[in-house]
């Protein structure tokens, strides 16, 4: 084929794999201004709040984002770092580590990160993907349960900006993975690894997930059988007796009834019965964030104590731990499948120059 017969505008360039990332988000900085964008982004998603959209459009501009950044900036100057956000700087690291790792494996790889909410967007993550050439991409939520809130949200924020691409890259999607040895097995290792770092023993430990509203799983949302499951998995592999392990829910919001047993309840439940010693674990989140430094942190501490608890620990995320990269790594390579088997992963190079002029 000569230059002058091919009329169809030839690609000049080879195919890349290409890992999206996808984490919830964070502000911008610890401030009721960054706050306030925050939240008016994450609390005006439908996914998240699941009420009359003109009610709900009176409470939040007329009084939550009023009266709540203020709140909030406080809390999340209490864990901020030099980095800044812990969840932004972990999230980072994680991306970085899977990258070194599957390029040692595979060589011509991308992988970016995104946030739902706050900066860097899912939708600049996809378009820094797409302009270094990958037509094939992975995404990879980073919550191990479905939950309607967090990853058919990230859904509705990849899937659109993508259709609206001349050349829409193929796409798949990880599998919630919340039951995947190699998740299960990092789990784990960080909280055992912990236990065997303490100078006592505790009485009972708490696997506290983020909550959602009762109303949501009645829908016919997994997540809560899923938590169940990943607990399931869990217990046999903790150096705890079964019996000490207690499966709770936090950060509940608003009236309605969420899933239960409420973590701060079993803090306070716990130190009322004459539990001294506990542990909490937080399976949910595979990246430290205000909800396990601070929620479980600072404020579940002083809850214990004051029912009447004795020593408390929280132990730490999976974040940027060299078992969870590994795990990451090896579920991603799952996901890939025939992308990077062979010639799949390697579409060669247009033979011809495209006389076709390109269209910015």
């Amino acid at each position: 084929m000569d230059k002058e017969t091919c009329s169809f505008g030839c690609r000049g360039s080879r195919d890349k794999v290409g890992v999206l990332i996808a984490q919830l988000g964070t502000p911008d900085a610890p401030t009721p201004s960054a706050l306030r964008r925050y939240l008016r982004q994450f609390l005006s998603d439908r996914r998240v709040i699941e009420v009359n959209r003109v009610l709900w459009w009176f409470l939040l501009n007329c009084i939550i984002l009023i009266t709540r950044p203020k709140r909030s900036a406080r809390l999340y100057k209490r864990v901020w770092t030099d980095e800044g956000s812990p969840l932004l700087s972990i999230t980072r690291k994680q991306a970085q580590g899977v990258l070194h790792r599957l390029r040692k494996e595979f060589g011509d790889i991308e992988v970016e990160f995104g946030m739902r909410y706050g900066s860097p967007s899912l939708e600049a993550a996809l378009d820094s993907l797409i302009s270094k050439g990958c037509s094939k991409i992975l995404l990879f939520p980073m919550y191990p349960q479905y939950a309607a809130a967090t990853t058919a949200s990230t859904y509705d924020a990849v899937f659109p900006h993508l259709l609206r691409k001349r050349w829409v890259p193929t796409l798949r999607v990880a599998e919630p993975y919340y039951a995947h040895p190699r998740y299960i097995a990092a789990q784990a290792q960080i909280i055992n690894d912990h236990l065997a770092g303490l100078d006592w023993k505790p009485e009972r430990l708490i696997l506290s997930y983020h909550g959602v509203p009762q109303k949501y799983v009645a829908k016919g949302d997994p997540y809560c059988c899923q938590c169940v499951e990943t607990t399931a998995a869990l217990t046999p592999l903790v150096n705890l007796d079964s019996t000490s392990i207690i499966h709770t829910f936090q950060s509940r919001f608003g009236r309605d009834p969420w899933l239960t047993p409420y973590t701060d309840e079993t803090f306070e439940e716990l130190g009322e019965q004459g539990v001294r010693d506990i542990v909490v674990a937080a399976p949910g989140f595979t990246a430290d964030c205000l909800e396990t430094i601070d929620e479980l942190g600072t404020e579940g501490l002083e809850q214990f104590h004051e029912a009447g608890g004795g020593r408390y620990s929280v132990i730490p995320c999976l974040n940027a731990s060299e078992v969870w990269l590994d795990a990451m790594a090896a579920i991603i390579r799952d996901e890939l499948g025939s992308w990077v088997v062979g010639e799949a992963r390697n579409v060669r190079d247009c033979p011809v120059s495209c006389p076709v002029k390109k269209v910015a």
